[in-house]
C-alpha cells in the first residue's frame, strides 16, 4: 500500500533521525549554503567520538527548516562505512512527533509513535507503538494511517502497516483513511482563497 502522505512523512522521519548525527560532526564539514541549519535542543548531550554516537536526552527538539522532531531521547550512530542509524523515543506516556509544514500546499504532515527508528543500510524507517501518519490541509485532517507499527521502505517508495497489541487503532487493527485527490485539491483551493482574503 502506498500513499503520498505516508511516503512524505516517512521521508521526513528519515531526515530527522539522520540529521542529528550530521549535526554532531558538522564542525569538520562545511554546510552547503542553500541547506537550512539543523538545531537540536535538549537537556543533555553526550557525544562519543570513538563509537560515533550522539545521545540527546530531555525535551529533545530537532528543527531543520519547516521540519521538527520532538521526543524524550534521540540516539544516533554511524558505522565504519558511514551508514547512519537513529532512534527517537518517548517516555511516560508521551509520543515522538515528527512534523513537516508545506506552506505552498497549506499542508502539514505529522507522524507519531512511541519510537521512531532509521536504518541507513536499508533506508527503512519504522514507527513503533501507537503509530500514526496524518496529512492535514489548512488544519483539517485528510489522510490518516493508524497501527501498532508502520514501516516505510525508502528505496522502493512503499510502506507497510501492522496491527497488534499496541495499535493506535481500535481493536489492535490497522486503520487507513484516504481522501480522493479531488477533495484535497478543493481544500487547498479554499484555503488559498481564505488566506488571500477572497470570498
Amino acid at each position: 500500500m502506498k500513499t503520498p502522505s505516508s511516503a512524505l512523512i516517512a521521508s521526513i522521519a528519515a531526515c530527522a533521525l539522520t540529521l542529528a548525527a550530521q549535526t554532531a560532526r558538522a564542525q569538520t564539514q562545511p554546510a552547503a549554503e542553500d541547506e537550512p541549519d539543523t538545531v537540536i535542543l535538549s537537556d543533555t548531550l553526550h557525544y562519543d567520538d570513538v563509537n560515533k554516537t550522539s545521545t540527546f536526552t530531555g525535551n529533545v527538539l530537532l528543527t531543520r527548516g519547516a521540519m521538527t522532531l520532538r521526543g524524550d531521547k534521540l540516539v544516533t550512530r554511524e558505522d565504519a562505512q558511514g551508514n547512519q542509524f537513529g532512534t527517537a523515543t518517548a517516555a511516560n506516556g508521551k509520543i515522538v512527533t515528527i512534523r513537516q509544514e508545506n506552506p505552498e500546499k497549506f499542508e502539514t504532515l505529522i507522524a507519531t509513535g512511541l519510537q521512531a527508528d532509521y536504518v541507513g543500510t536499508s533506508g527503512d524507517i519504522t514507527l513503533t507503538g501507537q503509530a500514526t501518519v496524518t496529512r492535514q490541509i489548512c488544519g483539517k485532517s485528510f489522510d490518516n494511517v493508524r497501527g501498532a507499527r508502520i514501516i516505510y521502505h525508502q528505496k522502493s517508495g512503499t510502506y507497510e502497516a501492522f496491527g497488534g497489541q499496541n495499535s493506535a487503532a481500535i481493536g489492535g487493527r490497522v486503520r487507513s483513511l484516504a481522501q480522493p485527490q479531488s477533495r484535497i485539491d478543493q481544500a487547498i483551493a479554499q484555503c488559498k482563497a481564505q488566506k488571500s482574503g477572497r470570498p
